[in-house]
C-alpha cells in the first residue's frame, strides 16, 4: 500500500497522556483528519488508519461511490 508519487500528505503524531493523536493533511486540497489510540500501540498502526480515514473523507467529499473495499493507492 503506497501513496501515489503526486500526492503530498503531511504526518503529525502527538502524545496526549496515554494516547497518541495522529493527524493526517492533504496539501492539495488542505483536508485534515485526526485519529487516537493507545499510546503502546505502534505510529505504524496509527499512519495506517489515519490514511486510510484520510482516503474514505477525500472519496467522500469527492462524491465517490462506496464500494466496501479498501481505496487503492
Amino acid at each position: 500500500m503506497t501513496k501515489p508519487p503526486d500526492r503530498e500528505v503531511l504526518l503529525e503524531f502527538q502524545r496526549v497522556g496515554s494516547y497518541m493523536k495522529a493527524t493526517a493533511m492533504d496539501a492539495a486540497t488542505l483536508t485534515e483528519v485526526s485519529v487516537i489510540g493507545p499510546a503502546n500501540h505502534s505510529q505504524e498502526m496509527l499512519r495506517r488508519t489515519v490514511l486510510a480515514k484520510l482516503d474514505y473523507v477525500l472519496a467522500k467529499n469527492t462524491g465517490a461511490k462506496n464500494t466496501g473495499k479498501p481505496p487503492v493507492r
